[in-house]
């Protein structure tokens, strides 16, 4: 019988090396997944590289991963907003890198991770600072930059609803980065508000089907 349904969070995030290459879901608050994240905090890997919209605020979720110096890279958009002081003291003094992907082709970049995809060519960033040392070439008069895929160990993602063989719903734009995420992770781990019956989700509503899903945890879990 599947069974991706896991009793702690603890045991969903069991076998999380240090050095591990990690997605992150969410776009500010919407759709980040507190639940994994604190339960990373405690479960001590370090040395990690990240990969989300942005590097952390507020002192929740990735913040507080960064302020206790577990992560040695930000791949990310949005590396400075409202209250991200963790991140910009800690790339300041040189004590974190940050690899500064605009948000499209970020998304673009995982998308392709997920569907075996190289790479591709974008406009985006040609001529700016985001261009040096990668390749470059014209197509029909424009000049594109071409972006490497992007692939993790793990994805830690939001959703609103799953089922015992790992099949996902999302409410409204908590959903963002979450499915691209998914395709491209070798373990996806998702939280999830609850958990349903095999069967109770219907087919047509399902956006991340429960082949890329490895473990399922309910907000409210036990450590």
């Amino acid at each position: 019988m599947i069974q991706k349904i896991i009793p702690s969070v603890a045991e969903a995030l069991r076998d999380i090396a240090d050095g591990s290459t990690i997605f992150i879901s969410g776009f500010g608050g919407a759709g980040l997944p507190i639940l994994l994240l604190d339960a990373l905090l405690e479960q001590g890997a370090k040395n990690l590289t990240l990969i989300s919209n942005n590097a952390g605020a507020s002192g929740v979720g990735i913040a507080k991963l960064v302020s206790a110096g577990r992560v040695k890279k930000m791949v990310c958009s949005f590396p400075r907003q409202p209250e991200s002081g963790a991140f910009d003291e800690l790339y300041r003094a040189g004590k974190i890198e940050l690899e500064l992907v605009p948000q499209g082709t970020l998304a673009e970049r995982i998308r392709a991770g997920g569907a075996g995809i190289g790479g591709f060519y974008t406009p985006t960033g040609f001529g700016t600072e985001l261009a040096k040392g990668k390749d470059t070439r014209e197509i029909d008069g424009v000049n594109y930059i071409f972006e490497k895929a992007i692939k993790a160990d793990y994805a830690l993602i939001k959703a609103d609803k799953g089922d015992r063989w790992g099949n996902l719903t999302y409410h409204g734009t908590a959903r963002n980065f979450g499915p691209v995420m998914a395709t491209a992770a070798r373990c996806t781990i998702a939280q999830v508000r609850e958990v349903v019956e095999l069967g109770a989700l219907d087919p047509e509503n399902i956006v991340t089907p429960g082949i890329f899903v490895k473990r399922i945890v309910q907000m409210g879990a036990a450590s």
